[in-house]
């Protein structure tokens, strides 16, 4: 490895040049955890996006009643929302290589076990096994790529945002086939914890080029990263996306029927609504971190978004698949906000911390999104007041994205404070 420093070889981006401890001493091992890292990233939304296809068979099946069926497609955000502010203290305590292999087999032990399941507590219990797995993940990935890849944040934030995208996109759409083949939606639901059994595997023999712990010092909490102007806008970036992209992945199909598309083709476009992610992750992180100044990633985002709502609204069925295109762009804000957790960190001790408190709070904000999207929609017998409240949150998300994009780093926004304390 040449020995001319980092900074002079990646000067268009500080953030990537602050001190990391976590250097792998073989290509072998980064090709190892890589590839670990992608592995982990399918299985991240499997436990979710598997229930939705098949949510009438199982509350059927295990004669749950709707206050049920509205907390497990609750418990997600909840999840996300505990677990992934849990994490930075279980990552000092127990080492980010060691949690991660604790998450993924509490995930497939819980998905194998719910599929199992006789009672509907039962269920709900063991589905919250299983999400703790997932939300661990969401916040502990940023963080190991920071860790073990500080020079390619761009390449390896691709990786697993791109994991993440096909591992949703496979639950979402091989559940019913898996259903209808085998007759059985709880050997659809289980079949997914084999994704967690195989991804844990690789991470069991990276355990050994785990770096050892450092100052405890030097770990920066949840409390001290929403002390920062920064911390803040990252939870409203964050709760802001994830809330127009919870409405459009819940409401979109049904706002479709309603205006007179067929059921089968408001499912395609909903397929193809999800499917745009892919590619989003695929192009998007490499560029964003090759930039200081991310405001014109957020500026095209937000762009995409007024075009595809404003289509969405005035002529739903004239155009439909571009105003559904426009849309997917503008959900490429998701990518943004993942990669963003790197971006404006100096250390993996940074991105741990401001991925935790922006998952936690940013879930439950993105939770409440569709709960409000409906209830105007039953309130107004319409779509105009739900997709006026979206365009709010658009706008909002363009404020504080600009905010958000500028090159400052969460780590100096903290000495900044402590010092004016002094």
């Amino acid at each position: 490895m040449s020995a001319t420093p980092t900074r002079q070889k990646t000067p268009q981006n500080p953030s990537l040049t602050g001190p990391v401890r976590a250097a792998v001493p073989s290509r072998g091992a980064l090709v190892l955890i890589a590839v670990a890292i992608a592995l982990a990233a399918l299985n991240l939304r499997t436990a979710i996006t598997s229930v939705g296809p098949v949510l009438g068979e199982v509350t059927q099946g295990l004669g749950m009643t709707a206050v049920g069926a509205g907390m497990l497609t609750t418990l997600p955000v909840l999840c996300f929302a505990v677990f992934g502010g849990l994490t930075p203290m279980l990552s000092r305590r127990l080492g980010s290589h060691h949690l991660l292999v604790y998450a993924l087999t509490a995930l497939t032990v819980g998905l194998i076990a719910r599929a199992l399941a006789s009672e509907p507590w039962l269920f709900l219990a063991l589905s919250v096994v299983a999400l703790s797995g997932g939300a661990i993940g969401n916040v502990i990935l940023p963080a190991l790529v920071k860790q073990h890849f500080p020079h390619r944040v761009g390449l390896m934030t691709t990786v697993y945002t791109t994991g993440l995208a096909v591992g949703t996109a496979i639950a979402a759409a091989a559940t019913v086939p898996l259903e209808q083949a085998t007759g059985e939606w709880r050997i659809a639901l289980g079949s997914y914890a084999l994704f967690g059994l195989v991804a844990a595997l690789p991470w069991l023999l990276a355990l050994r080029h785990e770096p050892a712990p450092g100052d405890v010092r030097e770990a920066l909490s949840v409390r001290q990263v929403l002390g920062t102007g920064i911390g803040w806008q990252g939870v409203l970036y964050f709760g802001t996306q994830s809330s127009i992209a919870y409405i459009m992945f819940g409401w979109f199909a049904q706002m479709l029927r309603d205006q007179g598309l067929d059921a089968q083709s408001a499912g395609v476009m909903l397929a193809y609504l999800t499917a745009l992610g892919i590619p989003m992750s695929l192009i998007l992180p490499s560029l964003i971190v090759r930039v200081r100044d991310q405001r014109p990633f957020v500026l095209l985002f937000v762009a995409a978004y007024l075009v595809g709502f404003t289509g969405l609204w005035i002529a739903p069925l004239d155009g439909t698949w571009l105003w559904t295109t426009f849309v997917g762009i503008g959900l490429g804000s998701f990518v943004m906000a993942l990669t963003i957790f790197a971006v404006r960190t100096r250390t993996a001790e940074g991105t741990a911390a401001m991925s935790a408190s922006s998952q936690s709070l940013g879930y439950l904000l993105g939770g409440a999104g569709p709960f409000l999207f409906g209830l105007l929609h039953e309130l107004s017998d319409g779509w105009h007041a739900p997709m006026a409240m979206v365009m709010g949150l658009v706008l909002l998300n363009l404020v504080v994205g600009l905010l958000l994009g500028r090159p400052r780093y969460l780590e100096d926004a903290i000495a900044a404070k402590a010092a004016s304390r002094a």
